[in-house]
């Protein structure tokens, strides 16, 4: 080719991925190639996959399916397949699918731009998937989605066994970065205008446990405290095992690390749990929820929850809905058990039927969004500074607002008026006077606004000249965000 080759990558699953995919891109880039625009035929698509649901496979090879007659009539075009279904599915995605060039797994995700240069000049499908991780992540080029905001991957694989999961079989036992390492990336983040850190792990706060440090989360919490121009510093996804009193309290100590907190429950019932192999019972969760309430006492405290386990009973149901009326969760995501191969929960006795699990599912969202209204009406009246997205509201264009999150990680949608400089990336502060159980609405116009390095960050970006104080840089776009991927919010279940 003579002209520098176009990509595109379509990711699906958890932030994991999501940052995976921001490396692959950075790796394509650094190899000649250039994001494929919107309405063009990319001349490489990358699907970075997803195992966690029941549907993935169905997802993929239905996507597969239909890019086909777009690569028939584009000779030239290389598709390939990584990700965790990758790794699981080998080479039986070329058997399924033989119009894919290249199949890469969670591990050597840096192999990406050789592969594909292979299966150009071979004229054959290449497979190569990697039992261990061979190159850390964060080590690799990054094309970063966000100006103001960024992903960090502290530690990548689980020594968990939970029965109802893939990932540590796809993804491996946990390697942890070095302090040093982590805290030079962020640095570097802070360096080109992000002001917003959050801490990647399958289960972030067992951080650590390979070079025995049981302190080494909470230090590095503290330690991000001390990285000048960090504003906001969050993490996902911890396990309640391993959730322990020096976290709780560095989190309360540490200014710029946000009062919010994602704690994956899974199931209220105690023997579910067991059956789950979650390591904790009900009680253990309730305390550190208690712990984390006395010591910030505005914290936003999200969950993910898992309806129709194998043996799950309509009392063992009844101890989920019990957790989330005491427990009082900002948000849930709710998820119906669905089987895995691999797994072994899928072997397990006592499959429930669909339509049993579809109605405990209803009761559960019913009850979640009746508690998640409540704690969110709470909040009519008071002031949150929000730092503004790029677009998280799909009515944000025809009601003339803007969307950010407020530091405890709710969404805001807010009315412009009285910042029509306003960046993404800036932090306006405004009065909530609406409350859904999704989202508040700020509507009586900006009180406040706190112009950043990430807005100046965002409009550099964006093509705009840095503008001397004082002057207003035009509105951004408003309207629907890109598309986020399937399950972001929740992971993997940690």
């Amino acid at each position: 080719m003579s002209h520098s080759p176009s990509y595109e990558v379509r990711t699906y699953g958890c932030q994991m991925n999501v940052h995976d995919s921001e490396r692959l891109s950075g790796l394509l880039e650094d190899a000649g190639y250039h994001r494929a625009a919107e309405d063009a035929t990319p001349d490489v698509v990358v699907f970075n996959t997803c195992a966690v649901r029941e549907n993935a496979d169905n997802r993929l090879y239905g996507n597969l399916g239909r890019l086909r007659p777009v690569k028939d009539a584009n000779p030239g075009m290389r598709i390939a397949v990584g990700g965790c279904l990758a790794q699981k599915d080998r080479g039986e995605i070329v058997r399924r699918a033989p119009w894919v060039d290249v199949v890469f797994g969670t591990h050597n995700i840096h192999t990406l731009p050789a592969l594909l240069e292979r299966a150009r000049v071979h004229d054959e499908a290449q497979v190569e998937i990697e039992e261990s991780l061979a190159t850390f992540p964060s080590t690799l080029p990054t094309r970063r989605e966000s100006a103001y905001a960024a992903w960090v991957a502290i530690s990548v694989g689980c020594n968990n066994t939970c029965t109802f999961c893939i990932v540590p079989a796809l993804r491996g036992k946990e390697k942890d970065r070095r302090p040093g390492d982590i805290l030079g990336e962020v640095r570097a983040l802070v360096a080109e205008g992000a002001i917003e850190v959050t801490l990647l792990g399958q289960n972030v706060n067992a951080y650590g446990s390979e070079f025995g440090d049981r302190r080494a989360f909470s230090k590095l919490l503290r330690a991000c405290g001390e990285v000048e121009g960090l504003e906001r510093v969050r993490f996902t996804s911890p396990h309640p095992r391993d959730f322990t009193d020096d976290v709780i309290a560095a989190m309360a100590e540490t200014p710029n690390v946000m009062p919010q907190l994602h704690m994956p429950l899974q199931s209220g019932s105690s023997r579910v749990l067991k059956a789950m192999r979650r390591s904790y019972r009900q009680e253990r969760f309730l305390g550190i929820v208690e712990k984390v309430r006395a010591a910030m006492p505005d914290a936003a405290i999200t969950t993910d929850i898992i309806v129709g386990f194998p043996g799950e009973s309509e009392a063992d149901f009844e101890e989920t809905l019990k957790v989330v009326r005491e427990a009082r969760f900002a948000q849930a995501f709710t998820f119906q058990y669905s089987k895995r191969p691999g797994t072994p929960a899928a072997d397990m006795d006592g499959q429930l039927p669909k339509e049993v699990v579809q109605e405990r599912y209803e009761r559960l969202v019913e009850l979640q969004d009746s508690v998640s209204w409540a704690e969110n009406t709470a909040l009519v009246g008071t002031e949150v500074e929000v730092l503004v997205a790029e677009g998280e509201g799909r009515k944000d264009e025809a009601r003339r607002r803007l969307s950010g999150r407020a530091p405890d990680n709710r969404l805001v949608h807010f009315d412009v008026e009285g910042a029509e400089g306003l960046r993404p990336g800036d932090l306006a502060r405004v009065g909530i006077t609406y409350a859904a159980p999704h989202h508040l609405v700020a509507d009586s116009g900006v009180l406040g606004v706190r112009r950043t390095r990430a807005g100046d960050a965002w409009a550099a970006r964006n093509g705009a000249a840095p503008e001397p104080p004082g002057v207003l840089l035009g509105m951004p776009t408003v309207g629907a965000p890109a598309p986020q991927p399937a399950g972001a919010a929740g992971g993997c279940g940690a």
